[in-house]
């Protein structure tokens, strides 16, 4: 939902003005939803961490690696069965909160071939997918060294790293910028739709 210049956001009702003075680096429309993906290991929730105070307010943040708590018994289901799920599911609980006038960062490890799925469950919420996609080695680095969790495995890292090469979303391949440098820039081209799905 585009605000026109002097206009009010009809979700929220907050005017323009207000809201490009409470926090100039990012004013877009507030009803949207922006994943924030990329392989394991990409830094996704550091980068989350430091672009949630750029975001202006009403704005509401989905952690997706909660949702992997939510099962408590997977029976005969393995990994591959439950991802595709969780990823719907935490798309699908972004819904009432974006119709409700917030925008809603989603911090997921979530391939870019997901667009067309995420669209059929927003309908008419607008979104971004930002792709977070240093290089292998650094991905592999990082989650071989995480205090909680860490993944050592490097097939299947390889194997869910090659997944962030497909589909028409343009990465982020970056490592050597810091968090708070790569979310200024993400909130930068959030402001400029570099990161819209139309």
């Amino acid at each position: 939902m585009p605000l026109m210049p002097g206009n009010s956001c009809r979700a929220c009702g907050t005017a323009d003005e207000d809201r490009k003075a409470e926090n100039p680096l990012c004013d877009n429309d507030c009803m949207s939803v922006i994943f924030l993906s990329g392989p394991i290991g990409a830094g996704k929730t550091a980068v989350a961490q430091e672009l949630l105070p750029l975001l202006s307010a009403p704005l509401a943040y989905v952690e997706g690696d909660t949702f992997w708590s939510f099962i408590k018994k997977e029976g005969e289901r393995g990994l591959r069965d439950n991802f595709p799920v969780l990823v719907r599911s935490m798309t699908a609980a972004a819904v009432p909160l974006a119709r409700s006038g917030f925008r809603v960062l989603i911090d997921f490890s979530i391939p870019p071939t997901y667009v067309s799925t995420a669209r059929k469950i927003l309908k008419e919420v607008p979104f971004d997918f930002v792709v977070l996609r240093p290089s292998l080695q650094v991905c592999a680095e990082r989650a071989s060294s995480r205090e909680k969790g860490a993944i050592t495995e490097y097939a299947r890292l390889k194997d869910f790293y090659d997944r962030f090469e497909e589909g028409n979303i343009e990465p982020i391949c970056d490592d050597h910028s810091d968090p708070g440098s790569l979310a200024r820039r993400i909130a930068e081209g959030l402001n400029q739709g570099l990161f819209r799905v139309v």
